[in-house]
């Protein structure tokens, strides 16, 4: 089972290389803490029909869809179902029998994260005719530039896509006139070399322009925490000090 963070095609297209990891499967998978481990699957449908590898392992990347005994729903900020059309960008809601019942004396964290049996996951992602949803990022993690939502993980991925890049990180970073705009926090594989403008031409040949970071920094390591996550809270708060955030999530501490 692969799971944690949103995972990259790449990865899934390296793993599929491995005689061991393809005798033994692959089964991308998600689920919370709250919801029980697995309330949905990337399996490929067989509704699908045959399809070649490129459709295939683009539909393992995705966070799949729910499995028995669950329910996933894609909504927007009144809670509506968003439509199933790969582009509307809303929050994960989940309703099964493993969900959990609340926090443990926390009254206030408990209503915040419950809807009647629908649990709000935090996780911002679209749906398509299929049932399958796809992750685009945190709630938290969303950059909101001119009115315009912008996933930092979209972003991310194109970063890491770079053969001198071993890891990144892309926050929201203040700005006068949008607002806020992307910022890319990377770490290069040793040896190798790579400057600002590089980074940004490389993401905008794959990207709209304004998902293009604003500004680069380079970093011999990204801050991490017991489980390897990297700590995105970190990196934010030396921009964020004495301001206030006004984007979806400000405030949560992950």
């Amino acid at each position: 089972m692969l799971g944690s963070l949103a995972l990259n095609h790449m990865l899934l297209v390296a793993a599929r290389s491995n005689a061991m990891l393809r005798l033994l499967g692959l089964r991308p998978g998600y689920g919370l803490t709250e919801s029980g481990p697995v309330v949905a699957a990337a399996y490929v449908k067989s509704t699908l029909g045959k399809l070649d590898d490129e459709s295939r392992i683009r539909r393992q990347a995705m966070t799949g869809f729910a499995i028995a005994g669950a329910e996933m729903r894609v909504v927007d900020v009144d809670g509506v179902d968003l439509p199933r059309d790969g582009q509307s960008i809303g929050e994960i809601l989940i309703r099964s029998d493993s969900v959990m019942d609340g926090y443990w004396n926390e009254p206030e964290a408990t209503a915040a994260a419950m809807d009647g049996d629908w649990l709000h996951t935090g996780d911002m992602a679209v749906w398509d005719e299929d049932g399958y949803v796809l992750i685009v990022d945190r709630k938290k993690d969303i950059i909101i530039s001119g009115g315009e939502n912008i996933s930092s993980i979209e972003i991310e991925k194109t970063i890491a896509a770079h053969p001198a890049v071993y890891e990144c990180a892309v926050i929201g970073v203040p700005h006068e006139k949008w607002g806020e705009t992307p910022r890319a926090i990377v770490a290069l594989k040793p040896g190798e070399t790579l400057d600002a403008d590089a980074i940004r031409q490389h993401v905008r040949e794959h990207l709209a322009g304004f998902k293009v970071p604003s500004q680069v920094d380079f970093v011999p390591e990204l801050p991490k925490g017991a489980t390897g996550k990297i700590l995105k809270r970190v990196l934010r708060e030396p921009h964020w000090d004495g301001r206030e955030k006004k984007v979806q999530g400000a405030g949560e501490s992950a």
